[in-house]
């Protein structure tokens, strides 16, 4: 039997790359199956999704918005559309599955799945669940987490804490430290720094590495510097007067080499680059994200930090403090080592694969 697979996860990288890398697994395991993403109209899943080589169907469903009440005006009507979608798309895929990761449409697919008497699966990738998922869990047959001890936000629900699917590439691609700091057009005899803000890039975090540049330089630390498109103004400034120490760009594709390169990782605390963090073993300053629904990033972090898999410095903060806690690590080549060595341990590199199978496990075919 040739299996069917939908998978509904969008809005943010941190819901596509999870739902990729578990329909990569899953095609590992079975090469004939069939997968049929489902996304929500106008998002970042409408690109990324083809480009990953897979299917994809829209539906015009859209966020609630909790602070503007007005903006909702259109949200009731949105949401009927996409489950009567949801429903013609389930009817006629015939999947035996559906897997959510979250995002907008994974409420109406998993939702018209379940009606249909589909088994359905949510990989929720936070230490503090989002309402989508804990509503969805209620009748999935299994709950895959990233983080220990979550049944308190999943009652009654079987749960497998397998980890976060993270990109394979990050592990194909990895260069040892020298090659990988030369690939940057730097000195692999200094420290470098790895900054990462995500897309748009993090202002607090882009603020502080400006405020912080002469210091770097005056210890001889090197950083690479992705800065998002909204603070590469402000970046390519200062990269512009120390080009053998900066390297400033919006945007790194290379992201295994990158790893590679970095001394130290600093780092919004969004649940993959967490996880990804964790899996390469790399010492990190996480600077969480305050106005994250829920404020998971703060939790993100604090799971790392209090077994000293990580350091944490609150967004507020991180004018003042970023770039001397960087610093000072950087200088303690103990504490570093066992940062990354305990990050490591918490890493699980393996979790897309483990996904895979336990779905499997769960389904006659």
């Amino acid at each position: 039997m040739k299996p069917r697979f939908i998978i509904s996860g969008g809005g943010t990288g941190g819901h596509i790359f999870p739902a990729v890398a578990i329909a990569n697994a899953l095609k590992a395991k079975h090469p004939d199956a069939e997968f049929l993403f489902v996304g929500a109209l106008g998002k970042m899943e409408m690109e990324k999704v083809p480009k990953a080589g897979y299917a994809i169907e829209g539906l015009p469903v859209a966020g609630f918005h909790r602070g503007a009440i007005w903006k909702n005006l259109g949200f009731p009507i949105k949401l009927l559309k996409s489950m009567l979608k949801a429903k013609k798309i389930v009817k006629s895929f015939e999947p035996h599955a559906a897997i959510g990761t979250g995002g907008f449409a994974s409420g109406p697919i998993l939702k018209a799945a379940g009606s249909a008497r589909v088994p359905t699966f949510v990989q929720e990738q936070n230490a503090f669940p989002g309402v989508t998922n804990r509503l969805l869990s209620k009748t999935a047959k299994k709950v895959f987490t990233a983080y220990p001890n979550m049944e308190s936000f999943f009652p009654g629900v079987s749960i497998a804490d397998l980890g976060n699917p993270i990109r394979k590439e990050l592990f194909d691609g990895q260069l040892n430290r020298a090659e990988a700091i030369k690939h940057f057009g730097l000195n692999p005899e200094k420290k470098t720094i790895l900054a990462i803000g995500g897309s748009l890039g993090a202002q607090s975090m882009n603020n502080a590495l400006a405020m912080g540049v002469q210091k770097l330089i005056e210890l001889d630390i090197q950083l690479i510097w992705q800065c998002g498109k909204h603070g590469e103004e402000m970046a390519k400034q200062s990269a512009e007067k120390y080009p053998e120490h900066i390297v400033a760009t919006p945007f790194i594709s290379e992201m295994a080499v990158a790893y590679s390169a970095a001394d130290l990782v600093l780092s919004r605390a969004g649940a993959i680059a967490v996880s990804e963090i964790a899996a390469l073993g790399k010492p990190s300053i996480l600077i969480p994200f305050p106005h994250a629904a829920g404020d998971h990033q703060t939790k993100n972090a604090e799971a790392m930090v209090k077994d000293n898999a990580a350091r944490m410095v609150a967004d507020a903060q991180a004018s003042e403090e970023l770039i001397l806690e960087a610093l000072q690590l950087l200088q303690d080549g103990e504490s570093l080592r066992q940062i990354g060595q305990m990050a490591m341990q918490k890493g699980k590199p393996n979790a897309a694969d483990a996904i895979a199978s336990t779905i499997l496990q769960n389904l006659s075919l």
